[in-house]
C-alpha cells in the first residue's frame, strides 16, 4: 500500500506494538468508556454552573457544546483550534510545491494524499471549533487579518526532497507528540477530532521517516542532502513545542482545564527522547554537539531552540511568513466564486422549499 510498502526498520515511528499511536487507542477506549458510564447529573436550577462545569472536568467526563462554559475556556479553545485549524490549511504550502517534483510516480501520489489529509485536518478543526459559536468565515477572516496565527514552523522554506522527509519525521513527529495528548482534551468535540487527526497523522510520520531512510541508506548526495534536511529543520521542530514553561502565557489554566496535559517543556522532552533513538536507526545526526544521556533525568540533556527566532517569526518576521500569507489570501480570493455560488445555490433551494410548502 501507499505509504506503507516498505519493511520498516526497529526503532520505526508508531509500530504496532504501542507507542504513540497506542496512546491514541487508549484515549478513543476511553472516550467511548466515559460515554457508556454516562455523565454527571446535571446541575439544579439553583446550582452553581461553574462549580458543576468543574466537576465535569475533574471527572474526566466531557465539556459539549449545550454546556455551561466559562468565556475564558471558550476563548482559550477558539483561540487554540483557531490555530491548529489554520496551521493544517497553510502546511498544505511548504510540500504541496513539491508534489510535481516528487522523484516518481508513487511519491507524487503519497504526497498528494498526505496534503488532502491536511486539508481534511483543517475541515474537521474548524468544524470542531463552530461548536462553540463561532462562524468558519469569521475564522478564516482572523487568519487573513492577521489577528489569529498558524504554527511558525510552515514559516520556514522546503529546499530539497529531502525537506519533505524532514517534515514527515520531525514536524509531523512533534506535532503528533503535541496532539496525542488532546485525544483526552475535556472538551468533546475537540477531543474526538484529534482521534482521527492523530491517527493520519502517524501515518504521515512514517512516511517522512521513509524518505530519509532510503536517502540516508543511499548514495554519498542522498546521504548529505538528508542530513542537511535534519539540520536546518531540528531546532524549528523543537521550537513548535512554544516558549518555556515559564513564559507561556497559557499553559497553566489551560492544563488546570484539562485542555493541555503537558508543558511545553516535558512534552519537548519527550519528542527529543523519541528522535534520539530514531535517528541512530536512519544513520543520520542530531545537529547538537551537546545532546547527551543523562542517567540522573534518565532523559537527554539538550540545547534549547533560538526562542528569540521564534518569536521573531511568530510577530511575521520568519523566512515565508509574508510568502504564506499572500497565498492564502490571493488562493481566498480566487474561491471567492466558488462560495459566492453556493450562497446562491442555497438561497434558491431554500426558496424553492418556501413556495412548495405555501
Amino acid at each position: 500500500m501507499y505509504g506503507n510498502d516498505f519493511s520498516a526498520p526497529n526503532g520505526a515511528p508508531d509500530d504496532a506494538s504501542g507507542g504513540l499511536l497506542g496512546e491514541v487507542e487508549a484515549a478513543e477506549a476511553e472516550l467511548r468508556a466515559a460515554a457508556a458510564r454516562g455523565r454527571c447529573v446535571g446541575p439544579a436550577p439553583d446550582e452553581d454552573l461553574a462549580a458543576y462545569f468543574t466537576e465535569v472536568v475533574d471527572a474526566e467526563q466531557k465539556i459539549e457544546p449545550r454546556d455551561w462554559m466559562p468565556d475564558a475556556y471558550r476563548r482559550t479553545l477558539i483561540r487554540q483550534i483557531a490555530q491548529h485549524a489554520h496551521s493544517e490549511i497553510i502546511g498544505m504550502q511548504p510540500e504541496g510545491n513539491w508534489i510535481s517534483r516528487a522523484p516518481s510516480l508513487k511519491r507524487k501520489a503519497i504526497l498528494l494524499a498526505k496534503v488532502q489529509d491536511e486539508a481534511g485536518h483543517g475541515l474537521y478543526l474548524y468544524a470542531a471549533a463552530e461548536t462553540l459559536g463561532i462562524s468558519r468565515d469569521e475564522l478564516v477572516q482572523l487568519l487573513l487579518d492577521g489577528r489569529q496565527k498558524y504554527s511558525s514552523i510552515f514559516n520556514y522554506p522546503t529546499l530539497s526532497w529531502a525537506d519533505v522527509g524532514a517534515i514527515g519525521w520531525l514536524v509531523d513527529g512533534a506535532a503528533i507528540v503535541n496532539q496525542v495528548p488532546l485525544c483526552r482534551c475535556s472538551y468533546g468535540p475537540y477531543a474526538r477530532a484529534m482521534i482521527r487527526v492523530c491517527k493520519e497523522e502517524s501515518f504521515h510520520q512514517r512516511q517522512g521517516y521513509e524518505i530519509l531512510h532510503t536517502l540516508a541508506h543511499g548514495t554519498p548526495a542522498q546521504q548529505a542532502m538528508a542530513q542537511d534536511a535534519v539540520d536546518r529543520w531540528w531546532y524549528p521542530s523543537l521550537a513548535m513545542f512554544g516558549p518555556p514553561d515559564g513564559d507561556s502565557t497559557h499553559s497553566a489554566q489551560s492544563m488546570a482545564w484539562k485542555i493541555k496535559r503537558f508543558s511545553n517543556d516535558d512534552l519537548r522532552q519527550r519528542f527529543v527522547d523519541m528522535c534520539v533513538q530514531q535517528a541512530g536507526i536512519l544513520g543520520l545526526r542530531i545537529p547538537d554537539e551537546d545532546l547527551r544521556w543523562n542517567d540522573e533525568r534518565q532523559a537527554y540533556d539538550y540545547t534549547q531552540p533560538d526562542y528569540d527566532e521564534l518569536m521573531q517569526v511568530i510577530s511575521g518576521n520568519g523566512p515565508c511568513n509574508r510568502e504564506r500569507m499572500a497565498h492564502r489570501r490571493a488562493a481566498h480570493a480566487d474561491g471567492n466564486w466558488v462560495r459566492e455560488a453556493a450562497a446562491a445555490y442555497a438561497a434558491k433551494r431554500a426558496g424553492q422549499k418556501e413556495t412548495v410548502a405555501a
